[in-house]
């Protein structure tokens, strides 16, 4: 079977229903809130992979009056972006299209870059916090929160799961991504310059019957979807009897009275010397 390449570089994720409703799910109370803290009024935020905005609406909210910039290279996200700030009344808030290799702002811009969940996509990671480091003040902060694709899981795990994740976790990697970004973070913060690096991390939970019953629709809409089994499949990672095999369980894990999941991430803070 043929094997990944660097060259095979895709966004396999894409944005299927429920993977719009993943992110939905997530705010700037739930998911930065290591960073709120350090925010306050009047500062300009650079929110670099934006998506749909359903963080970048909340560190709007957190800065106001201070301008929110929101960059991310889908133009379908920028869209719900922009409703979702009109709809809520953040007027301090634009977004645009475009990627985090070329931001259309000058040097020494923000006091804040924030992401989430975009250096575990992004190749190359060196480039990409250079740029984000170059349109910072000196003394500004850039905040990140990434995926330990490791430390996930869901329990009872089945005789085949544990395979499922480390699937997903090579599957991401083939496609240019860091699959462990999340425990990386400081590292490469402190590789790209910045210093004063504050690390944490936080879990995802899935604990509710209706939070087992989402993240397993998510699962099966987005890892099961066509293009991911043959990418899988392609690329030597997984057989189409094995994916069936982990449907099987999967269902069994959603049925089961204590079933949890758990999206692992590691939180960092670094300041632009």
């Amino acid at each position: 079977m043929s094997q990944p390449t660097e060259q095979t570089h895709e966004y396999t994720m894409g944005y299927s229903p429920e993977f719009l409703q993943l992110l939905d799910r997530r705010n700037a109370y739930t998911h930065a809130a290591y960073l709120l803290p350090h925010l306050r009024s009047g500062l300009r935020l650079l929110d670099f992979g934006c998506g749909p905005g359903t963080l970048t609406v909340g560190l709007a909210a957190a800065v106001h009056p201070g301008e929110v910039h929101g960059i991310d290279m889908e133009e379908s996200q920028i869209e719900m972006a922009r409703s979702a700030a009109s709809a809520g009344g953040h007027g301090n808030a634009t977004f645009h299209v475009g990627n985090v290799y070329e931001l259309p702002f000058e040097d020494d811009h923000f006091d804040v870059a924030h992401c989430h969940t975009v250096l575990t996509h992004v190749p190359d990671t060196d480039a990409a916090l250079r740029e984000v480091k170059r349109v910072l003040k000196p003394g500004g902060i850039i905040a990140g929160r990434e995926l330990i694709a490791a430390s996930s899981f869901s329990d009872p795990a089945g005789e085949h799961i544990p395979e499922a994740w480390a699937t997903f976790t090579r599957l991401l990697a083939a496609n240019g991504g860091h699959p462990q970004m999340g425990k990386e973070l400081k590292r490469q913060l402190l590789d790209a310059g910045f210093v004063d690096i504050r690390a944490t991390g936080s879990f995802d939970y899935f604990n509710s019957a209706d939070d087992v019953a989402f993240l397993h629709a998510f699962i099966m809409d987005w890892f099961f979807m066509p293009q991911v089994i043959a990418a899988a499949t392609q690329y030597g990672l997984a057989t189409h009897e094995q994916f069936d095999q982990w449907r099987v369980e999967l269902d069994q894990w959603r049925e089961t009275a204590g079933a949890v999941g758990g999206l692992a991430f590691g939180e960092a803070i670094g300041i632009k010397p």
